[in-house]
This record gives C-alpha cells, sequence and structure tokens, in this order.
C-alpha cells in the first residue's frame, strides 16, 4: 500500500516537472529562435518480490516468471528541438540575420565563446558587430591584406566600422578612351583654336581636374593634330595659374613640342599713323571716342565738328572743349523725340511745347529751352515749310580720353597689334615686328605646338593611329619651377594613356560626336576621389560589404558558423544562447562557412520560435489528466490505510 502511495508522489513530481516544460515553452513563444523542449518519462526502480525460476525436468514443474511492482515513474530526458527552424519574421533591418540550415552564429563575451540562432545583431560604439540583447560580439573572419580575400583562420570579433574602414582611398586616373565621330566637315575642328574635347582626372589625392584638348584640321586630309589645351582645377582655375609657371606644358605634355613660323608684310590699319622718331602709332578716332558724353548729349539730327582755328595740343581729362553743331531736325524727331506739337493756322506754322509758348524760326532763345538743352550758344533755327528745322549753334562736351588733337583730327596712341589688325587670340602664338620708316612691317608669327598627329583612314573612315600607336601618353612632370624660380611638387600626379582607336572619322553632316572619358573600355583607371562609408550589406553567405559615395565596394568580413555533431548535446546559458559539452562536440574555434552545409543567410528577417502551441495545449490537457490520476493513487491509498488503522476498533 505504500509502494502505490509512493508511486503516485513520484507520478506527481514527474508531471510536474513536464509541467514546467510546457509552461517554458508557452512562455517563449515569441522569443526570438527560441528552440521548445519536450521530456520523456521512465520507469522508476522495481522490488522484486520473486525471482523468475525455470523449468524443473526432474519434478515435471513449469517455470515461473518474476513478480516485480513498480514505484511508479521519474523523469527520463528532456530534449530540445534544436534543429527545428522556427518561422521567419520580415523586420527590415539589414542587421538582423536568419540561418537557414543547422549551423549557429558564434558570439563572445570577451571570455568565452557562445552559439545562439538568435541573429538580431546591431552595430556598438567601437564598429563591432554585437548582440542586440547581451552586446556580446559576433564573431568571424577578417580580410587578408594582402590578398583582399577572406582568410579563414580562429574567429575574432568583426569590427566592421572602424575608422579605415569608414572611407574608401583616392586613386589617380591612369587610363582614358575616345570614342565617337570627327566629321571632317565639323567647322570646329577647321578654327583656329579647333574641336575641343576634355576628360575628368583625379590626382593621387582625389582631387578633379578638367583636362581639355583641342582637336585641329591639317592640310592633309584624314590628319588632325590633337593639342593640350588647358587642365583646370576643381574651381575652374588653369594650373598654369595655380601654380604659377609659364605655360601649361611645365605641368604636362601631350606629345612632341613642335615651333611654327611664318612672316607676312603688312600695312597699316586705316587711320592709322606711324611715329618713327618715337616708335608710336596713333589712330584717328571720332567724336564719340574722345567725348565722355557725347552719345548722351548730342542732339538728333546735328552733326558736330571743331572750330577752325581751335589750337593742337593735349587735352586734360574733365575738361570741356565747344564743337560747332549744325544740321536739321526733321518733323518726326521734333514730334516724337522732343515731344512738340507741330501747329498749322492762317498766321503761319509754328511749333509749341504746349504751355503756350510759339517756336518760329526766329525765336532762338524759346528754341533752345524747348529742346532742353545747355551750352548752347549762336544758336540761329530755320524751319522750311514741311516743318523740318535746320540749327546752327555751339555745345559743350567733356574730354574723357587721353586723345590728342593737331588742328584737324583727334588721335589716340594704340598697341602695335592693334595698329597692323593682328589676332592676338590665337592660342601658344607671339608675333615680332620689324618696322621700315613708312610704318610697313614684316610680322612674324610665332605658333608653339604640343600634340599627337591624329591618322584616320581615308577609304574607310576608321581609325589607324595616333601618333603612329593607338594610344598617346598625358605626361605629368614630378616636378616644375614657377615664374619665381621656387619648386613645385607635381608628384600627386600619374601619367594618363590616352587611347583614341575607338573613334572614327565618317559623315555625319557636318557634327562631331567625338568624347573622352576616363578610364579604358572597362572602366580601368578611371581613378575616384576619396570615398565616405555609404552603406553596409551583408551576403547570403556571410560576407560583409561597405559601399562607398564613389562607387566603391570593400570587403569588410564574414561571418563565420558553427555547426555540432549533436546539436542537442548543447547546454542552454540563457539569452537565447547556448555553450558545447562533451555529447555536442568541442568547437575547433575556426568555424565553418555557412553556405558549406548548404545553409545561407538571410538579412532583414528573424528566426522565431518553433513552439507549437496546439501540441502544447494538447499536452498540458494529457499532463493535467495524468497528474490528476496520480493525485487518486495518493488518496486512495490513504483511503486504504485508513481503513487498515480502523481495523483495531
Amino acid at each position: 500500500m505504500m509502494r502505490a502511495l509512493y508511486s503516485g508522489v513520484a507520478g506527481l513530481k514527474t508531471h510536474q516537472v513536464k509541467m514546467d516544460v510546457i509552461g517554458n515553452n508557452i512562455a517563449n513563444v515569441n522569443t526570438t529562435a527560441y528552440k521548445s523542449q519536450s521530456i520523456t518519462f521512465t520507469e522508476l526502480m522495481y522490488q522484486t518480490t520473486q525471482a523468475a525460476s525455470g523449468p524443473n525436468a526432474t519434478t515435471g514443474t513449469a517455470g515461473t516468471n518474476a513478480k516485480q511492482i513498480g514505484l511508479g515513474s521519474t523523469s527520463g530526458a528532456i530534449s530540445t528541438a534544436i534543429t527545428t527552424a522556427g518561422a521567419s519574421q520580415n523586420t527590415g533591418n539589414p542587421f538582423d540575420i536568419k540561418i537557414t540550415g543547422d549551423a549557429f552564429f558564434i558570439v563572445n563575451n570577451g571570455t568565452d565563446n557562445y552559439f545562439t540562432r538568435d541573429g538580431s545583431f546591431y552595430v556598438d560604439a567601437a564598429g563591432n558587430l554585437a548582440t542586440t540583447s547581451t552586446g556580446y560580439n559576433v564573431m568571424g573572419w577578417g580580410v587578408d591584406p594582402e590578398t583582399e580575400t577572406i582568410k579563414q583562420d580562429t574567429v575574432q570579433a568583426l569590427r566592421i566600422m572602424s575608422p579605415e574602414n569608414m572611407t574608401y582611398p583616392p586613386e589617380a586616373t591612369t587610363k582614358a578612351y575616345v570614342s565617337g565621330i570627327l566629321d571632317k566637315n565639323d567647322t570646329n575642328a577647321a578654327s583656329s583654336s579647333g574641336k575641343s574635347i576634355s576628360v575628368t582626372t583625379y590626382d593621387n589625392l582625389g582631387y578633379s581636374y578638367s583636362v581639355k584638348f583641342a582637336i585641329k584640321n591639317t592640310d592633309n586630309e584624314g590628319q588632325y593634330t590633337v593639342e593640350l589645351v588647358d587642365i583646370l582645377d576643381s574651381n575652374n582655375k588653369s594650373l598654369k595659374d595655380v601654380y604659377n609657371v609659364g605655360k601649361i606644358t611645365d605641368i604636362a605634355s601631350f606629345g612632341a613640342e613642335k615651333v611654327e613660323e611664318s612672316t607676312t608684310l603688312m600695312q597699316l590699319a586705316d587711320g592709322v599713323t606711324y611715329d618713327s622718331a618715337n616708335q608710336k602709332y596713333y589712330q584717328k578716332v571720332g567724336l564719340s571716342d574722345t567725348f565722355s558724353d557725347y552719345e548722351t548729349n548730342k542732339v538728333s539730327g546735328i552733326n558736330y565738328s571743331v572750330p577752325d582755328g581751335t589750337a593742337a595740343g593735349q587735352f586734360a581729362a574733365g575738361s570741356t572743349m565747344t564743337l560747332n553743331g549744325n544740321g536739321t531736325i526733321s518733323k518726326d524727331d521734333l514730334i516724337d523725340a522732343f515731344h512738340l506739337i507741330y501747329v498749322t493756322d492762317p498766321a503761319g506754322n509754328y511749333y509749341t511745347d504746349g504751355s503756350g509758348l510759339k517756336l518760329t524760326s526766329d525765336t532762338d532763345a524759346e528754341w533752345a529751352t524747348a529742346l532742353g538743352k545747355t551750352g548752347l550758344t549762336g544758336f540761329n533755327a530755320t524751319m522750311d515749310g514741311d516743318g523740318n528745322v535746320t540749327f546752327t549753334f555751339q555745345q559743350d562736351f567733356t574730354f574723357d580720353s587721353a586723345t590728342t588733337f593737331d588742328g584737324t583730327n583727334f588721335t589716340k596712341e594704340i598697341t602695335q597689334d592693334e595698329a597692323y589688325g593682328v589676332d592676338t587670340t590665337i592660342p601658344n602664338t607671339k608675333y615680332t615686328y620689324a618696322v621700315a620708316e613708312d610704318g610697313q612691317a614684316q610680322v612674324t608669327a610665332t605658333t608653339t605646338l604640343t600634340g599627337n598627329m591624329l591618322i584616320y583612314d581615308t577609304g574607310t573612315g576608321e581609325f589607324k593611329s595616333i601618333n603612329g600607336a593607338n594610344s598617346a601618353l598625358l605626361d605629368f612632370a614630378s616636378t616644375a619651377t614657377d615664374v619665381l624660380g621656387n619648386p613645385v611638387d607635381l608628384s600627386h600626379f600619374e601619367d594618363v594613356d590616352m587611347d583614341f582607336s575607338a573613334s572614327s572619322m565618317f559623315n555625319n553632316n557636318g557634327t562631331s560626336t567625338m568624347t573622352m572619358v576616363s578610364g579604358d573600355k572597362t572602366g580601368l583607371g578611371s581613378g575616384r576621389k576619396l570615398g565616405e562609408l555609404s552603406g553596409v550589406s551583408i551576403q547570403n553567405n556571410g560576407m560583409i560589404y561597405a559601399s562607398y559615395d564613389n562607387g566603391q565596394t570593400r570587403l569588410l568580413g564574414q561571418i563565420a558558423v558553427a555547426t555540432f555533431s549533436n546539436a542537442s548535446g548543447l547546454q542552454k546559458e540563457g539569452d537565447n544562447l547556448y555553450s558545447a559539452t562533451l555529447n555536442s562536440g568541442e568547437f575547433d574555434g575556426i568555424g565553418v562557412d555557412v553556405t558549406a552545409g548548404g545553409g545561407y543567410m538571410s538579412t532583414g528577417v528573424l528566426e522565431m520560435s518553433n513552439v507549437d502551441l496546439s501540441s502544447e495545449f494538447t499536452e498540458m490537457i494529457t499532463t493535467q489528466r495524468g497528474f490528476q490520476a496520480n493525485s487518486r493513487i495518493i488518496t486512495v491509498s490513504d483511503t486504504l490505510l485508513e481503513e487498515l488503522v480502523n481495523l483495531k476498533r
């Protein structure tokens, strides 16, 4: 009877443990990556009241089975469904990761490695990838600095946002290529400045530059010169001025330097005189070039001239000079420009300004007042029958230029280039003059060019060569000397190989489409600025890449995982963590690639608990019934004991 009582107690304890397991499962139904547990019961020990006996041939008796009475049940094993994956929950957080497969993330608290399926990570203040719940470092492999590939060695903390990973180094441009059509009928190529093309390049420090070239026609069809025109920095300032050198070819050269000279006999431009004694040039100028207020104050329809007998000499700026004025102002100008009213009546024709003032040919003072002009003297007006008025008078104008009056004409000193009408805008060209007494001059134009000969097949229009090859070198000097004799360091520039083989010379209705692009045809050698970190992404194999705003990416590391021959043998440590045991198998300290076992990682997703509530509630019901039945064993046994005690009464 006591045995039955103890069996019931054992059953109660065992079912209570099972209820604890069920309660823990239900409590963790929403715990990230929680793995449900289950319990199995085993029989407790047995009391043998009679051992088994075998058959006796002598006596002819049969054998008997052993007589055993059980003493209840106990917990046999508590198992974890550790290999059963939970459902997926989309979070949109790129640092939330779910493993598909049987592997585990490796995390470290600074001393020991633990294992988890909880992929809720974040980046801490030191740039380490860490778990959000405990702050443990996520472990993985770093990048070999020589090969820039993952080095699968002992796992280490993944410091993905270290200072060196926040930027991507700049790179100098080393290649460029030209494509498109150079139409031989393009008027730009035939001009003195040529067809302009440019390309953006970078130096070793990440600064950008615009390199400008000019493509010019030659006397031979299909042959052009390609010349370096200028190199501008990001502020649109020429490097010639930035480094204070004499010419842009002191910074970089493009092809061999050549000098062209031509000499022409030239005459002085119209209106130009030559003072051989002083070797100066003077040009006759008009009144509008001499007097600052001439265009503003002159009267429409009136011609001005210097009065006869005016002395020759130099006039000081700001002084006044009286000019004779004569001419006819038309009826239309008087009405429109001076707002006068033309009146016809029986007494005669006259003008009025609307105030009652009557303007006729013999009212000179009134004419001056009505026209609103000042400085008029010697006024005389004559009006014809059509209303046109002829005036003669004198007017003062302000002398405002370094102009000489010789008694007849106004002249001013001009430059030698202006005297012969020389175009000084032609690039890289200087002029020298050998001047005769009469002003005739032999003018020598010296043009210094640095460029390459670009040649196309005149039969097919296809590219043939530039300077005998497919490409030409933009050759930067390593050092230079400025105009003051100071050294200039140019070592941050790299030479750029310019490939012209993709260009052609076809008819395109006189329009060229030629363009120049940095980098080769595959994009290599294009150079780049300093890149700022713009994003981090994690691939399905656990590799972590950084993206930068200069278009580059960098491998930062790889999340390693651990696998175990018996994952169910891992020991729960709380906080969704497991530790290795003798029965799970040891962790080798290196880990494996998640894809080695056919698994993969998904970002923006977390693994949910694998607890099945329907199963848990079913188990709860059966556990409750088992507990209830075992309690009945105790109450019945108690009743029997009570009856036994009552026998003595």
